[in-house]
């Protein structure tokens, strides 16, 4: 990894794209600290204090911490992620919308670009309300005819200027833009995860014991998964696919082996987000509606103990913390197939292998090849997805012991993947360039 990178900063074209990515996540973390107009800034962080265990700390923790300074990029790349995958589900149920996105080229890659962009927009302009609304009350805001339309104004262009930073990045830089974006959020919270360490250890000036047993274990379970999601992240199950010989022209063709690889992380952070989402919503709802849900009774309180319960188990009690965990789990093994799914399409391969004159040792082609590939691709997911609901239960108990961060297993698993994919792309790139030392070990 290191000798890549030494490599890469010998390349003037890649020197050149890695100083561009830098430079464009500069300007994201210093957006960051821009709070938007109209803020009372005292009254800000003594609201956003009050709320560290509500439903924002997965989105302030995401944001760099920005949600909590209410800066220009507070609503994060959240609008673009939903918008992507509103349209990727799109495409599953509209026919002309599969077509374009399977058969269109380069056209049809711009018109989901543009109808991408469209919902982002919208969903930025709703998101962008709802924050006004549920925040109005709380004082934050200075008073004004203008502060509506001052706040929404200011945290669409904010959440726009990121998408472009993001389209930037992946055009003419290194890595994913939104997922360098959000890697970059995830890891300016370290240091902030790194003091709540410290003041387990240092309780009011006296050194404490129990709490140094308690951040001993912490680091330990965070180098666990670590190495836990790497392992993830690149295992993967080789199915062989043999091709017999078959003329090509006037040529003939010899016989070819090859695989198929089935990786047990195929849909990676994807179902914790969905679900994430899923179970948070009711609670960004009924904040919206109702006033001082925190110091209200009844069946909302109720459902919003439920909802907040996935990032705040130490502001509600525990029975609402252990029925909260078993949906989200449940919602996270079901959406982990169902991206996968989506994704891995083991009629479409099999027929593609029969096709072209493949088949699966031992297997005859067509429909047992399907049943077989839908087969193992179940028992891997159900690994995989297994593996992201243990990742989600980090986070709880980490609270459990007196740690309350948003920073656990899902932002672990963001960090490594965004890493893993970074090495691969520079190495890619590298090898592009003949840098046959690279490879050597």
């Amino acid at each position: 990894m290191f000798k890549s990178i030494v490599n890469a900063f010998k390349t003037p074209e890649i020197r050149k794209k890695i100083f561009y990515t830098i430079l464009l996540l500069v300007l994201f973390r210093l957006g960051c600290f821009l709070t938007i107009p109209m803020v009372d800034i005292i009254k800000l962080q003594t609201t956003m204090d009050a709320g560290t265990n509500s439903v924002v700390g997965l989105i302030n923790v995401i944001s760099g911490g920005a949600f909590s300074r209410l800066s220009i990029f507070a609503m994060s790349i959240t609008p673009f992620i939903t918008s992507s995958i509103v349209v990727q589900l799109l495409g599953m149920i509209v026919p002309s919308l599969e077509k374009m996105m399977k058969e269109g080229g380069e056209e049809g890659r711009k018109r989901i670009d543009r109808l991408t962009k469209v919902i982002t927009l919208v969903l930025a302009i709703v998101e962008a309300i709802g924050i006004y609304i549920s925040y109005r009350n709380s004082g934050i805001f200075v008073q004004s005819k203008m502060t509506g339309f001052m706040v929404v104004i200011s945290l669409v262009a904010g959440s726009q200027l990121l998408a472009w930073l993001g389209d930037k990045i992946t055009t003419k830089g290194i890595g994913n833009g939104i997922s360098m974006l959000i890697f970059a959020g995830i890891v300016s919270s370290i240091p902030s995860a790194i003091t709540q360490l410290g003041s387990l250890i240092v309780v009011n000036g006296a050194f404490n014991t129990v709490g140094l047993i308690k951040a001993i274990l912490l680091v330990v379970a965070v180098l666990i998964l670590v190495v836990g999601v790497v392992f993830v992240t690149l295992a993967e199950r080789r199915i062989p696919v043999q091709y017999s010989k078959k003329v090509v022209g006037r040529r003939m063709v010899g016989a070819q082996n090859t695989h198929i690889p089935i990786k047990p992380a195929l849909a990676n952070v994807m179902p914790i987000i969905f679900a994430s989402s899923f179970m948070t919503f009711p609670a960004m709802v009924i904040q919206l509606f109702v006033h001082n849900i925190e110091n209200t009774t009844g069946f909302w309180r109720v459902i919003y103990n439920l909802s907040i319960a996935t990032y705040s188990s130490t502001a509600v009690g525990w029975h609402y913390t252990i029925i909260n965990a078993i949906i989200y789990l449940m919602l996270i093994v079901g959406f982990t197939y169902f991206y996968t799914y989506a994704t891995f399409n083991p009629a479409e391969i099999s027929s593609t292998i029969k096709q072209n004159g493949g088949f699966i040792p031992g297997i005859r082609a067509g429909k047992p090849t399907t049943e077989y590939l839908t087969n193992v691709l179940t028992k891997i997911t159900l690994f995989g997805a297994l593996f992201l609901a243990a990742i989600a239960v980090i986070p709880m108990l980490a609270r459990g012991v007196g740690l309350n961060t948003a920073f656990g297993g899902t932002s672990i698993l963001i960090v490594v993947g965004v890493a893993i994919e970074l090495g691969d792309q520079l190495k890619s790139q590298l090898v592009m360039r003949h840098y046959k030392g690279f490879l050597e070990k």
